[in-house]
């Protein structure tokens, strides 16, 4: 076939559908010109999913009656006039290819009135190249674009869009992403003339917090933490979920760059590592960003649909979104939020219909013996404290100071510790809680090159597989700074004469073996920082106190005042809940008392 110059409605309706893909895309596009426009309030009206009609009507500045058939123009744009505007642009569109893409496979009409104008303006298009005259059109101040019977003249396009439903599905979510983004602006959603979604502008913190919650859900809303940080030339404003508020899928992360949504494997790799160490394996996180960045140090015109940018300084970028938020998560402490860590307000509901459990109420006073716990092996021993730790928190208790997770009163299958707070009763996983606290430790003394070894009274030789010793002697220096003496003795023969203080009372040879064996699967693949840190992880883990083990009051005291003084120890380091609070009103609720 020779070669020949295609028409230019062809050429129309193939670069049509590199912006206008589904409704959903459509709906975008004419969103984000109401906002360049200036519009405070936007209605959305959908039919059978945007197949038949989309309508988007604004308040927004409108357009002139000479501007409009210029509007529908390929390349016609108010919003650069340059290369150096494109190198600053702030306007969510600025390419001038949307309306016309639209209007290729689609019947258009384009209704516009400025406030200087005594009446409104209409123009239409179908997908021709024929002359686009404007006649009056009562309208007021703003822009109303309606699309019908989208992609009536691409067939082939229209045979791969979905259901109704699923359409819809999509530009619900394309509005909800705009209003996350825009909290002064307000939004209607209409879909075959049923009111879907209306939110009021929110001009103030607590309304964008309303507004937040009711689009991501009444759970993000109470287990999330605020954020906002300047920089230098970078800001970071917006919430971030806890670790035990995570999800089975990235469905609901939301990151904004100057206001415009983004999809960016360098920020997405930020805010993971940031997490890494308090997300429970297979589940992310949920968070809701916004960076504010000199227009000039980003660009914004690297992919079609605007969803990925490049950033000048991007590893500055990257750091500083890792360490603001991995700070905030690591400043959390107990007293910080235990509105969040309560347990389910449904349980108390599920609970209380279980008439069958509660006990007639007994004409005597019966009173049961206080348990009193015998004096074992201290906590003390097994985590090493300054002289102000257990011992000191006994005299608070007798005193009686306040402590955010309170005191312990049992120590329930020798699993749970169960205190007595001034908020309810608060539940802690012995081992995880354990767990965190050593790891922080051993970061801590081993990013300041100081972990503390335990000599050996009597060095232990244990014998090694050929793998094992391979291991060894790949990350012979790795293992020095762990706080380990370790040395071969022969071909296969290992001596241990010396362990990390804080792991001290552990099983010197399972250690060891653990270690060889946490080596031997991270391998090569990560960092060395990050291969130590999960070295790290895996020895506290494997030298926390174990469930079953029973320990005292003094003790459980002891563990719950580090938990209270130990960065993330909300979660342990595999992500799983260390402590929850029942609090007083969930357990009257259980009782049915004030009912």
């Amino acid at each position: 076939m020779p070669i020949k110059q295609l028409p230019p409605q062809l050429i129309n309706q193939i670069a049509a559908g590199e912006v206008i893909e589904r409704p959903a895309s459509a709906v975008k596009e004419l969103v984000e010109n109401a906002l360049d426009a200036g519009a405070t309030q936007i209605l959305v009206e959908i039919e059978e999913g945007g197949s038949r009609l989309i309508r988007v009507i604004d308040n927004g500045q409108g357009i002139s009656q000479s501007d409009l058939g210029l509007a529908l123009s390929r390349h016609a744009t108010s919003k650069i006039g340059s290369l150096l505007d494109l190198e600053s642009v702030l306007s969510f569109g600025f390419r001038g290819e949307a309306l016309p893409s639209m209007s290729s496979v689609s019947r258009l009409t384009l209704i516009s009135r400025q406030e200087n104008d005594t009446l409104g303006w209409c123009v239409k298009a179908d997908g021709t190249e024929s002359e686009l005259d404007p006649v009056p059109q009562a309208r007021s101040v703003g822009t109303t674009v309606e699309l019908r019977d989208l992609f009536y003249n691409t067939p082939a396009r229209r045979k791969f869009l979905k259901t109704d439903k699923t359409e819809f599905g999509h530009i619900e979510t394309v509005i909800k992403r705009m209003a996350l983004s825009r909290f002064e602006v307000g939004f209607c959603l209409k879909h075959n003339q049923r009111p879907v979604m209306e939110l009021k502008p929110a001009l103030n913190i607590e309304e964008q917090e309303q507004r937040v919650g009711l689009l991501c859900g009444d759970g993000f809303a109470h287990e999330s933490l605020e954020i906002d940080v300047v920089n230098g030339e970078l800001g970071l404003q917006g919430w971030i979920g806890l670790p035990t508020y995570s999800r089975s899928q990235a469905d609901m992360q939301f990151f904004y760059v100057n206001g415009r949504l983004i999809k960016d494997k360098l920020i997405n790799h930020a805010i993971r590592l940031a997490y890494q160490d308090v997300l429970f394996h297979g589940r992310h996180p949920v968070y809701v960003l916004y960076l504010s960045i000199d227009p000039t140090l980003v660009d914004v015109n690297a992919h079609p649909a605007k969803l990925e940018v490049r950033f000048r300084e991007s590893k500055a970028v990257h750091d500083f979104v890792y360490r603001r938020v991995k700070q905030l998560l690591t400043d959390v402490r107990p007293s910080d939020h235990y509105a969040i860590k309560t347990l389910d307000g449904d349980l108390a509901k599920d609970l209380s219909g279980v008439r069958s459990m509660q006990q007639p109420l007994s004409p005597l006073s019966i009173t049961e013996p206080t348990v009193t716990y015998g004096k074992g092996p201290s906590y003390e021993k097994l985590n090493p404290q300054p002289a102000s730790g257990p011992l000191s928190t006994v005299t608070a208790q007798t005193e009686g100071v306040p402590a955010p997770l309170g005191y312990a009163i049992a120590h329930l299958h020798n699993t749970y510790i169960l205190a007595e707070s001034e908020q309810g009763l608060v539940l802690v996983d012995t081992h995880a809680a354990h767990e965190r606290i050593v790891y922080e430790k051993m970061k801590k003394q081993y990013d300041a090159g100081e972990m503390p070894s335990q000599p050996l009274l009597i060095p232990q030789k244990i014998q090694l597989s050929d793998e094992e010793t391979r291991v060894f002697e790949q990350h012979q220096t790795l293992i020095n700074g762990l706080g380990l003496d370790l040395s071969l003795s022969g071909p296969n023969a290992l001596l241990i004469r010396a362990i990390p203080v804080l792991l001290a009372l552990d099983d010197a040879e399972e250690l060891v073996r653990n270690l060889l064996n946490d080596l031997t699967q991270t391998g090569e693949t990560q960092s060395v920082q990050d291969a130590c840190y999960t070295v790290l992880g895996n020895m506290a883990c494997h030298g926390a106190v174990r469930a079953n083990r029973r320990l005292t009051e003094m003790e459980m005291n002891a563990l719950l005042r580090d938990i209270e003084q130990t960065e993330n120890s909300g979660q342990c380091n595999h992500g799983r809940p260390t402590w929850v609070l029942l609090n007083v009103k969930q357990l009257d609720a259980l009782f049915l008392r004030g009912q």
